[in-house]
């Protein structure tokens, strides 16, 4: 476009054509200069004759060996680099999107190519695993996405599919065998069966400690609302149980509860194992869920309640026909926040013999398998994002619900 027809254009054309000379965002300012310093000083992938020996790194720099390789993440990479100097537009935007799913495809199509070069037959002892450089990649691109989201303000149900989409491409690259020789991959393989009994375990220890939490809890927060001083004795017990470290509550919980297995041979209850895990979880869940609950009831208005009780409402139907129903935003806000806390809690209750992923990770760090421990530890930071995630749209839904009723 030749600097004549530039001038005919409108002004709010050129600013979407032309990137700005001054820098726009500070924040994408950060994670470009990490993303810089990451891939010019970490490795992207290691490479080791076995899971034992640490290997050396591979480097970004001998991409450039290889040019089908280097422009496979030179392209996307550039418009997130030029971010900082971006104005903020939907089409900038939607071009961080794109460009940061581009990026985690290729660099996971990199890794797995790498590890299929190097490590060569699935049972090979030789080892390619994700380096510093991937991992501060990855976290800086999608941080960018996040930041373009943020920009884009599009409803809540909307974002979480952009993210989905985002990351679809890369998800497609595991059914397509791409990954495979990659030695997270080989571990999975390798702990299939007991991958999926922890993965049954976990899920089951978070259900059976939030359920009996939110009823509790509910009830707290209920009659803590009706009765002040109960809060005043309420409140100081549960913030003290939430103080103690988890270990050291699993640890505490362990004598009492192998007493009473003593005491009740046919209770199944005993020192370690699940009873202690799911009581500590459930003693930790009980403030968060507490908390919430009286506070969806204190928000709403009296002047509502007062108009129940000029219609002949009961007392019964004014808690849940009116009261309920607009408490229930920030009430499930509280469940949003207990189940995302034991989902990460479950991991530290493998230590008493509970199961959960937890003993993936612990077994990896007693081996000193990087990929084994991160077998362990990922699966539990995606479970917590998808719970945040799926909690905050039907929180998002029922906040506007309850707005447009009012």
């Amino acid at each position: 476009m030749t600097a004549e027809r530039l001038a005919d254009l409108p002004p709010h054309s050129v600013k979407l054509s032309l990137p700005s000379t001054k820098l726009q965002n500070p924040v994408h300012l950060l994670l470009a200069a990490l993303a810089l310093l990451a891939g010019a000083t970490l490795p992207l992938l290691t490479f080791a004759p076995n899971r034992l020996l640490s290997g050396h790194g591979i480097y970004l720099s001998e991409l450039a060996d290889h040019p089908s390789r280097y422009w496979l993440l030179a392209i996307p990479a550039l418009p997130l680099l030029a971010a900082p100097w971006l104005r903020a537009s939907r089409a900038s935007q939607i071009l961080l999107v794109v460009s940061t799913a581009l990026l985690s495809v290729g660099l996971l199509a990199i890794a797995g190519q790498e590890a299929q070069l190097r490590s060569g037959a699935a049972d090979s002892l030789a080892r390619v695993s994700f380096g510093g450089a991937f991992w501060v990649l990855v976290l800086t691109a999608w941080l960018q996405l996040a930041e373009a989201l943020r920009g884009l303000r599009l409803p809540l149900p909307a974002q979480v599919a952009v993210v989905l989409a985002a990351a679809l491409p890369a998800i497609g690259l595991l059914p397509a065998g791409q990954l495979h020789s990659l030695s997270l991959l080989k571990e999975y393989h390798n702990h299939l069966e007991t991958f999926d009994l922890a993965l049954l375990r976990h899920v089951q220890l978070v259900l059976f400690s939030v359920l009996p939490a939110v009823l509790i809890g509910t009830t707290f927060g209920v009659l803590s609302f009706r009765n002040r001083r109960l809060h005043k004795l309420l409140f100081p017990v549960l913030n003290v149980i939430q103080t103690i470290p988890s270990i050291a509550l699993f640890g505490l919980l362990i004598g009492p509860l192998t007493l009473l297995g003593l005491l009740l041979p046919r209770s199944g209850i005993s020192g370690v194992g699940m009873s202690p895990a799911l009581l500590a979880l459930v003693l930790y869940s009980l403030l968060p869920m507490t908390r919430s609950a009286l506070a969806g009831l204190e928000q709403v208005p009296a002047s509502v309640r007062e108009a129940a009780r000029g219609i002949g409402m009961s007392a019964s139907q004014i808690f849940f026909k009116v009261e309920l129903p607009l408490a229930l935003p920030v009430f499930l806000n509280g469940v949003r926040v207990t189940t995302v806390q034991a989902v990460g809690l479950v991991e530290v209750a493998a230590l008493i013999g509970a199961g959960g992923f937890g003993t993936l990770m612990f077994q990896g760090m007693a081996s000193s398998a990087l990929d084994l421990v991160l077998l362990g530890v990922i699966p539990v930071v995606l479970l917590a994002i998808g719970v945040d995630a799926a909690f905050k749209v039907v929180i998002s839904l029922l906040t506007t619900e309850v707005q447009e009723n009012r």
